[in-house]
């Protein structure tokens, strides 16, 4: 999935921090250009450009590894074992150190730099889609297009910008860029504001949810592409990081209709059908289950796997058979040290691996050996139903807190049959909500979400002390390079 046209844009690209010297690069096209006055003409070159968005999200500093490890090091249950800066021993540290840190502008750049291909994609389908590929397809497409921007703007929010519940949205958000930047003069766009660019995404996802395919033609697609119920479940997460809990309802309601379990997905009433797996260990060693509703896949071609220190193997694991670096243990105090809340008749402690050698304990959901092709997830049917019953029981009206709890048990019961949790407290139930979410997406990336969503304290880890919602570095600066080229930018 790596796209043979190359598009660059004169902000995010700042990429040029990452521009080695190479032989083509010694006559290059000029850095302002992208050439897409033939890039659409043909289905294979609209498919080739789709295809691209989903490479690109999938870059080391984005969703194939680092965004994902920054979303659980960020929090409190993994401990920084060597101390390297480049493998984000600042980010779990909670000092990113200013805007020109590498985390900072890296993941920064690859976000807008494929929000811009998005842009070029909507604009060079919406002009030849319908002639080249017919109305249908081209729905199909622009769907995919608006939710990967989607992602990728819901992404930068959770560490570049204010959480919703901070004054509703009313603080800075991000560069609102809808447009594609294809030659200079593009880049001073003020930041909109954090409702602003909520809003936004659901419009895409709105968008992406009308116009996608209901299913696509494998299992492996239905994982690895959007179909409409990739955007309704990705509604799901937004929803409940706006703090809209009826809108949360509507959305995963469509995805678990019925009020007890066996929940599995089945709505209107075609499409893919998702259900939990069984075993969760399936997850993470067949990855086309109807559980995983968006992942992206690797291989060991060239520029197809995330490349050196940003595989979550490599950060994650050391075992047996993964030479990984093990760059960070699991916290004895954090969730793994809660032999309470997570017995250990829990399967789902199959999932972690104990170096016998010094007692350390490691996330191991992604046990292949290098080059780490194990799969990214993004989002899966179990965070749908935790998503669901949170906003049950935080609405609590007449037979909420039932199938809250019933969702609750679905994802609970999976793992360890033994246990039947019935909190007797609305209180009591979304603490167990969010102590299932610890457990279950251990190593996923979602902890920091959870944190900025509730507006929580970071909680203290090792010799790192607790940061407070209100303390400089709870959200990240804005990298240099935006702010060196954008000159209507803020800093926070």
């Amino acid at each position: 999935m790596k796209s043979n046209i190359k598009y660059i844009i004169t902000l995010s690209l700042v990429l040029m921090t990452g521009i080695s010297c190479k032989k083509e690069l010694l006559t290059p096209v000029p850095l302002t250009v992208v050439s897409d006055a033939t890039a659409f003409d043909t289905q294979a070159r609209i498919e080739q450009n789709i295809r691209s968005l989903y490479a690109n999200t999938k870059g080391g500093a984005f969703y194939a590894g680092r965004f994902i490890v920054y979303g659980d090091i960020r929090g409190e249950d993994f401990l920084n074992e060597t101390g390297n800066l480049v493998t984000g021993a600042d980010v779990w540290s909670l000092n990113p150190q200013g805007t020109s840190t590498n985390s900072v502008i890296n993941l920064w750049a690859q976000a807008y730099y494929t929000i811009n291909l998005c842009n070029v994609s909507i604009e060079g389908i919406t002009a030849k889609g319908p002639t080249v590929v017919g109305a249908q397809l081209t729905n199909n497409y622009l769907g995919e297009a608006r939710l990967i921007r989607a992602l990728c703007y819901y992404s930068l929010l959770q560490l570049y910008a204010r959480p919703f519940a901070d004054g509703a949205g009313s603080k800075p958000g991000l560069p609102l860029r809808l447009t594609a930047i294809k030659g200079p003069g593009s880049s001073d766009l003020a930041r909109s504001t954090v409702a602003q660019v909520y809003a936004q995404i659901i419009t895409d996802l709105n968008f992406a949810e009308t116009n996608l395919p209901l299913t696509n033609a494998s299992a492996e697609l239905n994982t690895t592409r959007a179909h409409r119920n990739t955007a309704i479940a990705l509604k799901t997460r937004v929803y409940l990081s706006m703090q809209d809990y009826n809108n949360v309802i509507v959305e995963g309601t469509k995805l678990a209709p019925q009020t007890v379990a066996p929940f599995s997905a089945n709505a209107a009433p075609t499409g893919v059908i998702h259900a939990l797996q069984p075993n969760i260990a399936t997850v993470f060693s067949t990855y086309n289950t109807t559980e995983s509703i968006l992942s992206f896949p690797m291989t060991a071609a060239a520029g197809d796997n995330p490349g050196t220190q940003n595989q979550l193997g490599f950060y994650f694991v050391r075992n047996s058979t993964n030479p990984g670096s093990a760059e960070y243990s699991l916290n004895p105090t954090g969730i793994v040290g809660d032999v309470v809340g997570w017995p250990a008749t829990d399967t789902r402690r199959n999932l972690i691996f104990t170096n016998t050698s010094n007692g350390k304990r490691f996330v191991n959901k992604y046990p292949l050996p290098s080059p780490f092709l194990d799969y990214p997830p993004v989002i899966r049917y179990a965070e749908v139903l935790l998503n669901l019953a949170e906003a049950l029981a935080r609405r609590n009206s007449a037979g909420d807190m039932a199938k809250a709890i019933e969702l609750l048990n679905a994802v609970r019961k999976r793992a360890d049959s033994t246990v039947t949790l019935a909190p007797a407290t609305q209180a009591a139930l979304i603490n167990a909500i969010l102590l299932e979410r610890r457990i279950e997406f251990l190593g996923e990336g979602l902890r920091n979400n959870d944190l900025m969503r509730l507006l929580q304290t970071i909680p203290a880890k090792g010799a790192v002390p607790a940061k407070a919602p209100t303390d400089q570095g709870y959200i990240w600066p804005i990298s240099a390079n935006e702010m060196s080229l954008n000159k209507l930018m803020v800093d926070n």
